[in-house]
């Protein structure tokens, strides 16, 4: 027992034994400096300056850029143009989408098909009661603000700021409805009973992007309005405008007919597509009553 605490002192003894360390000229031997030193001493030394090295190091890769060159890191610049990046490609793929649902939609108002499941405004009990007023009748020329408020809601879209426009739709032709908007019945439009030539007038200001003739459903012609807004006009006798002209609400585009396969008498066969789906009309334009 002894013998164990002669050595534990030994070595405490051996940590503050001091040593003289003397610096000598190597010419004259003359002695310059000297100093004392102990093993305890180096150790905090040592200590002292692996503690202060590992500080400095830290803060100079996380607070300056030569953290740029470590391997794994990043510089501020590269991290915020991937940000940007990958906001940018969100957008692209929101608008490819729309762009997509556009072109389908133009397909479905040509054929007549459209996909039932994809299509959530098609049956008119899903419509908002926002959009009828208090005597629960429809709005004469209701806004499109709303439907593309619910359009938003619906599928988690970017919301934009239309909380200053009002935008109008007027009545395609003065006539009363014969057939109505059935989804059920794959009826994506509204038939309104007419008189031979009668004019044919667009909802709203717009490019035409279609007219021809189609075997089905004779003269046809469609024209792209603003807000992802497509009108479609079809079973005309012939059409008073071309692809790519320009036009006003209200301004005739057309006479009604009874042409192509499928007309069954003298009508205007109306669809309505927001942002690539089917919508009912009569929630959105006052036409005359049906028969």
């Amino acid at each position: 027992m002894a013998k164990g605490k002669k050595k534990k002192g030994f070595w405490i003894q051996n940590l503050l034994y001091r040593y003289r360390l003397v610096v000598i000229s190597e010419k004259t031997f003359e002695e310059r400096f000297f100093f004392r030193v102990s093993q305890l001493n180096i150790f905090i030394l040592l200590f002292l300056f692996v503690t202060l090295m590992t500080i400095g190091s830290f803060f100079l890769v996380a607070y300056t850029p030569l953290k740029e060159f470590i391997p794994g890191y990043t510089s501020l610049s590269i991290r915020k143009e991937a940000i940007r990046n990958t906001f940018l490609l969100d957008s692209i793929n929101l608008e490819f989408q729309k762009q997509d649902r556009f072109i389908k939609s133009i397909k479905s108002a040509l054929t007549g098909e459209t996909d039932l499941e994809e299509n959530s405004l098609l049956i008119s009990k899903d419509l908002s009661p926002e959009l009828l007023n208090s005597d629960n009748t429809l709005t004469v020329a209701d806004s499109l603000l709303r439907l593309e408020v619910i359009q938003e809601d619906k599928y988690n879209l970017t919301p934009n700021d239309l909380s200053n426009v009002k935008y109008l739709l007027y009545s395609p032709a003065d006539g009363p409805i014969s057939q109505k908007y059935d989804a059920k019945k794959r009826h994506f439009a509204v038939d309104i009973a007419l008189e031979e030539h009668a004019p044919v007038m667009a909802v709203a200001h717009g490019t035409v992007i279609f007219a021809e003739w189609t075997a089905e459903t004779g003269h046809v012609i469609i024209v792209k309005h603003d807000y992802g807004l497509l009108s479609v006009y079809k079973h005309n006798s012939f059409l008073e405008k071309s692809q790519g002209d320009l036009v006003k609400a209200g301004e005739v585009i057309a006479r009604s007919g009874n042409t192509g396969e499928l007309s069954t008498g003298w009508h205007l066969h109306f669809e309505l597509w927001f942002n690539g789906y089917s919508v009912d009309p009569t929630n959105f334009i006052e036409f005359s009553h049906a028969l």
